[in-house]
């Protein structure tokens, strides 16, 4: 026996050799194996940290059927994608992702950015990034539907040390794990062309950001150099992929965007700071916003912008008077014309509840107006007289804090919270 495999086990190995050869496709079979187990883990290697920075969602116009998933890498990547798949399943859609080389504060990046299309409502999907042979792991993704939802409301997160944002956002997403989508009011940095600061912004949101979209507000400290003087606001034009308005010139500088219910603008407050780079930006932004609220045909309607509509007098300085700023002067008026229920603003620092105002006097008709705090470390204790107009301030001396916003057929429900937990404000409007 054992003379016979001796003679038929080198026979089947020159058999087999040969046949590896000279045999079309035998060749290709380790590789056919591989490219067939595409949808396993063990396919494909992890990428780098590097391969995969900031990877973040980003709102769209209809979050019912679509979503923007966009991150950085710090070498070209050529064949960026996004696969995707319904949760509990094998089948996989692969998107190729649209890239740029970009350089701000003398670092190169390169962005990459996949807008999903064709998604089911109120579904379950899960995706991953990857370029060749690399993967990232798999992060969720759930489309919006049209009954109610919950969205993470964060004011200003502009810091020197984003650690406390960290905490204040990592709380607030663990204790609202079923918020849809988050909210930043504006300032998200302290100063837009300083790459560390984006970075720290960035990484305060690891487990959030790849999971729920971000509606993002531009802030005037988003239109900062690194000298500190006003320039254009590149870092978030460029970082933000967001819903059209019609103006190529004032891309990703304002947009709406429909969840559930409730349609949303979100309006670009920085006008001394962009009229002077590109002029003309209130009446381009007026005109748009009266299009765009005409065409609605959602039942509630807020208005998301930074800077805020009132005027506050100084506790201790004199020569301001508290009344309603340019920028009320400007938007109350449409947003009276065009049944707003809900105005949220931030840039002050501070929370201030101010009910319903309508023709710049309180007013039941009107919407209702809240300045939503402060979520970073920048503080202005004891700055402000309090307004004719507020209702609620947060406890003092202010510290950080967050809101909720819950909508659903008959109410929009606004609950603002400390960094502990404690509820101080509760806002219904039902209707």
């Amino acid at each position: 026996m054992k003379k016979i495999l001796k003679i038929i086990v080198p026979l089947l190995l020159l058999l087999f050799a040969a046949a590896y050869i000279f045999v079309p496709g035998v060749q290709s079979w380790p590789q056919q194996n591989f490219a067939q187990s595409g949808n396993g883990t063990g396919a494909f290697s992890a990428l780098g940290r590097t391969e995969s920075l900031y990877l973040r969602q980003v709102i769209t116009a209809d979050s019912t059927v679509s979503r923007t998933i966009a991150w950085h890498s710090e070498e070209a990547a050529a064949g960026a994608m996004v696969e995707l798949r319904l949760k509990g399943t094998e089948e996989l859609q692969t998107v190729p992702a649209v890239s740029e080389k970009f350089t701000d504060d003398k670092i190169t990046h390169y962005l990459h950015k996949v807008t999903l299309t064709g998604l089911k409502p109120a579904a379950k999907y899960e995706y991953r990034i990857g370029y060749g042979r690399k993967r990232s792991p798999w992060f969720d993704l759930t489309t919006a539907g049209e009954g109610a939802f919950k969205a993470l409301i964060f004011p200003d997160s502009q810091s020197n040390d984003y650690r406390n944002w960290e905490k204040l956002a990592q709380t607030a997403g663990k204790t609202h794990p079923d918020a849809a989508f988050f909210v930043n009011m504006g300032d998200l940095v302290d100063n837009g062309e300083e790459h560390s600061q984006w970075r720290a912004w960035f990484g305060a949101l690891h487990g959030i950001i790849d999971r729920i979209p971000i509606a993002p507000l531009l802030g005037n400290h988003e239109t900062y150099d690194l000298n500190w003087k006003v320039r254009m606001p590149v870092a978030y034009l460029k970082y933000f992929e967001l819903p059209p308005n019609g103006s190529a010139e004032r891309r990703n500088q304002f947009y709406s965007f429909d969840h559930g219910n409730v349609h949303f603008v979100v309006l670009n407050t920085q006008l001394a700071e962009m009229e002077q780079l590109q002029p003309g930006l209130l009446a381009a932004q007026k005109e748009w916003l009266q299009k765009d609220l005409a065409g609605t045909k959602k039942k509630w309607k807020v208005a998301l912008m930074h800077k805020d509509v009132l005027q506050y007098s100084f506790k201790h300085k004199a020569g301001r008077k508290p009344g309603i700023s340019d920028l009320g002067k400007a938007f109350m008026p449409l947003f009276d014309e065009y049944g707003i229920d809900l105005v949220l603003s931030a840039h002050l620092h501070t929370y201030r509840n101010r009910g319903k105002i309508y023709d710049f006097k309180p007013d039941e008709r009107g919407p209702v107006y809240i300045v939503t705090g402060v979520a970073g470390n920048v503080r202005y204790p004891d700055l402000w007289q309090r307004h004719p107009f507020d209702l609620t301030l947060a406890p003092q001396p202010e510290t950080d804090n967050y809101l909720t916003l819950e909508a659903s057929e008959d109410r929009l429900l606004v609950q603002a919270f400390l960094p502990n937990g404690t509820q101080f404000d509760r806002v219904e409007i039902t209707k």
